[in-house]
C-alpha cells in the first residue's frame, strides 16, 4: 500500500530489455520513472527493487522539480506589448505597433524590439511570429558569420557554406565539405554560448568525431567551454518555446 500511495506521485513505465544485465531505475522530466529489468527477473522482483529505492526516486523528484522551477518556461507570446524573448543572452521586450503598412518590419534595439505591423495583421500570430523569426535569423547568420571568420584561421580550417535552420535535436553540424549549419536559436543564448557552438562545428574539420583530440582543440580556442556546453544542456531547451515550430497550414 505504500509502494502505491508513493507511485501516485509520479509516472511509472515498465521496460524489459534483453540487454540489460540488471534492474535500472530512471527518473525523468515530468515525472516519469523507467523501471527497466531483465528478461530473467520477474516483475515482483523488479517492483520490489523499486520500493527498496523509493527514497532515492523522492529526492530525485524533488531535484527535477527545484530544476524546473528555476528553469521556468516562457509563457505563449501575447503580442499585446508584455513579451519578452532572450536576445544575446539578455531579456528585452518585445512591442507591436500597427501602421498604415504593406508589410511587417521589425526594428532590433539593445533594450527592446519593436514590430511595425499592417493593421490589418492585428492578432495574426502567424505573421508576427514569421517577421519576428525572419529578422532573428538573419541576425544570427551574420553572428556566425563572423565567429566562423575569427575562429576558423586559429584552428586552421576553412569553411564554405552556412545555413541557419531551425532543428530540433542539435545545435549545429558539420559536413566534411565544410558546410556549416546551425540553429538560428543560438541568437538567444548568451555570446559565449553561440561562439562554443561555432568552435565546436569548426573543430569537427580537423576531428570528425569527438574523441580526446577533439575536445582538446575546443579547448585550446575556449578554454573553460564546459560552462557553456553546460548552460546548453540546462537551458538551451528553454529556447524552443520561444516563437515554436508551427504545423505547416494546409492550403
Amino acid at each position: 500500500m505504500q509502494l502505491e500511495l508513493f507511485r501516485a506521485a509520479y509516472r511509472l513505465t515498465e521496460r524489459v530489455s534483453p540487454k540489460a544485465r540488471n534492474i535500472r531505475i530512471e527518473v525523468r522530466r515530468d515525472r516519469e520513472v523507467l523501471l527497466v529489468y531483465p528478461r530473467w527477473v520477474s516483475r515482483a522482483e523488479a517492483l520490489a527493487f523499486l520500493q527498496s529505492r523509493q527514497d532515492w526516486i523522492r529526492q530525485k523528484l524533488e531535484q527535477w522539480d527545484e530544476h524546473e522551477a528555476r528553469h521556468a518556461l516562457p509563457p505563449e507570446a501575447a503580442w499585446d506589448g508584455s513579451d519578452e524573448i532572450p536576445l544575446r543572452g539578455a531579456r528585452v521586450p518585445v512591442y507591436v505597433e500597427y501602421a498604415t503598412l504593406r508589410q511587417t518590419t521589425v526594428r532590433v534595439e539593445h533594450d527592446r524590439i519593436t514590430l511595425f505591423a499592417p493593421a490589418a495583421h492585428r492578432g495574426n500570430v502567424h505573421k508576427l511570429e514569421t517577421a519576428l523569426k525572419r529578422e532573428l535569423m538573419q541576425r544570427a547568420r551574420v553572428d556566425a558569420q563572423g565567429l566562423l571568420d575569427r575562429y576558423a584561421p586559429v584552428l586552421g580550417v576553412q569553411w564554405r557554406d552556412l545555413s541557419i535552420a531551425d532543428p530540433r535535436s542539435q545545435w549545429g553540424s558539420c559536413a566534411p565539405s565544410g558546410a556549416i549549419s546551425l540553429s538560428w536559436r543560438l541568437i538567444m543564448a548568451p555570446r559565449e554560448v553561440f561562439e562554443y557552438v561555432v568552435i565546436h562545428e569548426l573543430c569537427h574539420l580537423l576531428e570528425m568525431n569527438h574523441s580526446e583530440r577533439f575536445w582538446g582543440h575546443v579547448q585550446r580556442c575556449l578554454p573553460g567551454f564546459d560552462v557553456q556546453r553546460r548552460w546548453l544542456r540546462d537551458q538551451g531547451g528553454s529556447l524552443h518555446h520561444y516563437l515554436p515550430r508551427r504545423r505547416s497550414r494546409q492550403s
